[in-house]
């Protein structure tokens, strides 16, 4: 058994890879780690009557079969040896045996698709990026796939932008029955009408609507009950893994990818290395007949005969071009439980391996089953309408197990449980107290990592296999960046897809994009020849780029201030032009293309010489450029009746509750608050008034009342941790966000959102506390044995910083070197680096024994950093 490396050969990075002249003639060439693995292949084949390829079970896979039996014909290796290809979906031993019973050809039809995925990929690469390059300086790249996708998040972010909230009002009360037992109920109709969203506008509809229930008398009307049953979520395929690992445990999608295929690849076992989990890059959601009959008696015996159903569930793909070829991703062995594979998995690895583990088992138990009432009150005269709504959890099912997460809600915890008194038609009912509630419409928000995936996959865009490289292309190209866990475009980025929307835009329009997949997909199940494919797209892409051969500067930059003016120069409805020169008195400003780039200048030029950057915040000029800002005025507390103001101090942007205790200097007047909004009038304030500052990451624009209200509501109670038995909360102080656990503290990233963090991920980040990322000083972790003496190498923390030790020897990690990534190679290199400069300077323990000379070591498993 002989392995090759990487994809074998790819096309060069020149032009004249692919010649459309030439029928799209293909040159290829070995990558550079690929030819030592290819010459043992050759070496291989001396006295071998077979050779058996059996790279992976996909299009990827069969592609680099190919290749490597077009690299050992080209050699004349083969001859007369008898070849053929096997495919297996799991590295056990079962599987390979059965595999190997049923020898194949390469599928060429296969192999089409790829070589056509990779023409077109190209064509688009390397002919659309010269044009950028020419007429966007600046610019680095496009491609087929990651231009579609980096219009997705520019898009979303114009809506941003141009939303406009939208105030409404919504009323609940507090109604009790007869022997006291209270329960919420909500206005829910006006003389026979339903209320919509938006049916009370405002405080004064608001306020007319409390006085009706305060004056009315209220008994049931109606109690409607019926049982819900809530199904499982089907076993995970590429795309869905990377969503929930995402959302469950911070993952990436590279770092999702790359810890499944450890899981895929195998771990040692009892002496023996075993694949855990089935091929990670799939479409199909169905599982095997073995798998499933494995699942249902792993059911039976771990949970009982009533978490089984009568039969066992057949799922069936909805996605765009699923390609349904091998199962969904699963344990190769139910029985191998997560708890008993801890101790030969690293971190990342295990709670991956108990995702999939709980995901497939829980895809073939019994639905969740829920009692749900809805309660109806009316007044006495029916022109009111309340309504209550309960709900009972009276069979957990599969939620026993494992419970599937949402994209953009603050977690999984809220309760399944909203009970309600029993109640009957006719009977009277208290109203101990009513509270209208004010409310704002609220943008779209950003793509998270998992709402990105799922979109791309909605469309039919892309292939699961590539979304993780496509991201982190779009990052590395400076294109977007990520900002608490959510995709926000840089200028870069935006620019580039004005100029493809504007002279592309065929060829980055979703369908469009989709229309391709399908057929590649019709290609790999030969039904279309792959290069009529690639000639009907040729053509009229080629004439599109020469048309922009003769395309102006003026033109480009015309269309792109055009396109982007909502984002360079935003209305803030105060009647001032965002167009106008700040530095002379009748200058224009607008978009400009420099050699460096593009820049906002005025239209002046050489007269005037102003010019800023790209990069706007929504709010005035003094914010864009950083100076201080007197207090702006959000709204009032519903509670108190102060103002809720934002201010930028000396050391940020925060929001205050209520008037600055002392007299304010005259560009720092306190704005004042409406009239009649709040409960309660305003007193005056003889304390410091409350503040919080922003979140790193939190863009001042970005703040309205509802955000206010949540920050300056910190610190909130996450949950009870579930083996401390302590609330864990969540709060913003002088260091910024935190977690606090007892007299513990843990610093929130930036990638963290302080307002939304829910009990789950806080108690995995409280557990890596004793990590690299904060914490206790002491050992870390034990990375392994020196190769010289078999003692410990370890992973310490101290005063200034992690450090490694082996003996005396320790070596502090620079500051681009994290700790989770750290192997035990560049351990050993960091520590025989320290014993050769000898001791530090006035030191008083002498000279340290050198570290031994760097081997090969048997090294503990490679830890990655728990957040993504």
């Amino acid at each position: 058994m002989v392995a090759s490396y990487g994809h074998v050969r790819d096309l060069p990075s020149k032009d004249g890879s692919v010649r459309p002249d030439q029928d799209f003639a293909m040159e290829w060439e070995i990558g550079d780690r690929s030819a030592k693995p290819l010459d043992a292949i050759a070496k291989a084949l001396k006295g071998a009557d077979h050779v058996i390829l059996a790279t992976d079970p996909d299009r990827e896979g069969e592609a680099i079969s190919w290749h490597v039996l077009e690299l050992l014909n080209e050699r004349k290796l083969i001859g007369s040896r008898d070849v053929s290809r096997v495919t297996f979906n799991e590295i056990t031993k079962n599987a390979i045996q059965e595999a190997f019973s049923h020898p194949r050809a390469i599928n060429q039809e296969l192999v089409e698709a790829y070589l056509a995925r990779r023409a077109l990929d190209y064509l688009v690469g390397f002919t659309l990026s010269p044009v950028l390059w020419r007429k966007l300086p600046g610019s680095r790249s496009a491609g087929r796939v990651q231009s579609v996708a980096l219009r997705l998040i520019c898009e979303r972010e114009d809506e941003i932008e141009i939303f406009k909230p939208e105030e409404y009002w919504t009323v609940a009360a507090l109604m009790a029955t007869a022997d006291g037992q209270t329960f919420p109920a909500r206005l829910h109709a006006l003389d026979g009408k339903t209320l919509g969203k938006f049916a009370l506008p405002n405080e004064s509809a608001a306020s007319a609507a409390v006085a009706r229930i305060e004056a009315g008398a209220f008994s049931v009307a109606s109690v409607e009950r019926r049982q819900v049953r809530r199904n499982p979520a089907p076993p995970f395929i590429t795309s869905t893994l990377q969503q929930e690992a995402s959302r469950k445990l911070g993952f990436s999608a590279t770092k999702t990818m790359r810890t499944a295929q450890q899981l895929y690849e195998g771990v040692d076992i009892g002496g023996e290395t075993v694949g855990l989990i089935t091929y990670m890059r799939t479409d199909g959601i169905q599982l095997g007949q073995e798998a499933t009959q494995q699942t249902r008696a792993l059911i039976s015996s771990g949970y009982g005969d009533k978490y089984m159903p009568a039969t066992p569930r057949i799922y069936k793909s909805t996605a765009k071009n699923a390609q349904e070829a091998h199962e969904a991703i699963r344990p190769t062995d139910l029985f191998r439980r997560p708890d008993e594979l801890g101790r030969h998995l690293d971190r990342d690895q295990q709670r991956l391996y108990e995702l999939i583990w709980k995901r497939t088992v829980a895809s073939q138990m019994e639905s969740a089953v829920f009692d749900q009432v809805t309660v109806d009150m009316a007044s006495q005269d029916r022109g009111v309408t309340l309504r209550a709504t309960g709900q009972i959890q009276i069979f957990d099912g599969f939620l026993k197990v494992y419970q599937e997460d949402r994209d953009d809600t603050p977690g999984d915890e809220e309760s399944e449980t909203r009970r309600l008194p029993p109640l009957a038609e006719r009977d009277a009912l208290e109203r101990r107290s009513v509270k209208p509630d004010q409310h704002f419409t609220q943008p779209p928000p950003r793509y998270t990592e998992a709402s990105l995936v799922k979109k791309l996959e909605e469309l039919g865009i892309g292939r699961p296999s590539t979304y993780a490289s496509i991201m982190q292309v779009l990052q590395d190209r400076d294109y977007v960046k990520l900002e608490q866990r959510r995709f926000v475009p840089e200028d870069r980025g935006r620019l580039v897809t004005a100029f493809l929307t504007n002279f592309f835009r065929r060829y980055v329009e979703y369908n469009f994009t989709a229309d391709l997949e399908q057929k590649l997909d019709l290609v790999s199940d030969g039904k279309l020849d792959w290069k009529v494919l690639l000639r009907d797209f040729w053509s009229p892409f080629v004439e599109t780029v020469d048309e922009t051969k003769n395309l102006k500067f003026s033109e480009v930059i015309s269309a792109l201030d055009q396109d982007l003016s909502p984002h360079l120069f935003p209305q803030e409805g105060d009647g001032h032009d965002p167009r106008a020169c700040p530095a002379c008195s009748n200058g224009r400003l607008s978009l400009k293309l420099g050699k460096f780039g593009a820049f906002v200048g005025c239209s002046n030029y050489p007269a005037c010489q102003y010019t800023r950057p790209l990069v706007v915040a929504n709010g005035d000029q003094a914010k864009q450029d950083g100076e201080a800002i007197g207090p702006q005025l959000l709204g009032v507390d519903p509670e108190t009746g102060l103002p809720i103001t934002l201010r930028r101090g000396p050391y940020g942007t925060y929001l205050q509750l209520g008037p600055a205790v002392t007299a304010a200097p005259e560009s720092e007047a306190e704005p004042e608050a409406p009239k009649g909004k709040g409960k309660a009038k305003a007193k005056p304030v003889k304390e410091k008034p409350k503040r919080v500052s922003l979140p790193k990451g939190m863009q001042p624009a970005d703040v309205d009342l509802t955000t206010a209200l949540r920050l300056l509501s910190l610190p909130r109670d996450i949950g009870v941790h579930p083996d401390k038995g302590e609330m864990i909360t969540a709060g913003i102080g002088r260091f910024g966000p935190y977690l606090k656990l007892g007299p513990r503290y843990k610093n929130l990233g930036q990638e963290e959102d302080v307002l939304t963090i829910g009990l789950n991920r806080a108690v995995d980040l409280l557990a890596d506390d004793g990590g690299a990322a904060g914490g206790a000083r002491g050992l870390l972790r034990t990375m392994g044995e020196h190769p010289a003496d078999k003692k410990p190498v370890t992973l310490n923390k101290g005063r200034f910083g992690p450090y490694v030790r082996h003996g005396s020897v320790m070596a502090s990690l620079s500051k681009k070197q994290s700790p989770d990534d750290l192997t035990l190679e560049q351990a050993i290199e960091l520590l025989t680096a320290k014993a050769a400069a000898g001791p530090a300077k006035g030191s008083k323990f002498g000279k340290a024994k050198p570290a031994a000379k760097p081997a090969k070591a048997k090294a503990a498993p490679k830890r990655k950093s728990a957040t993504a």
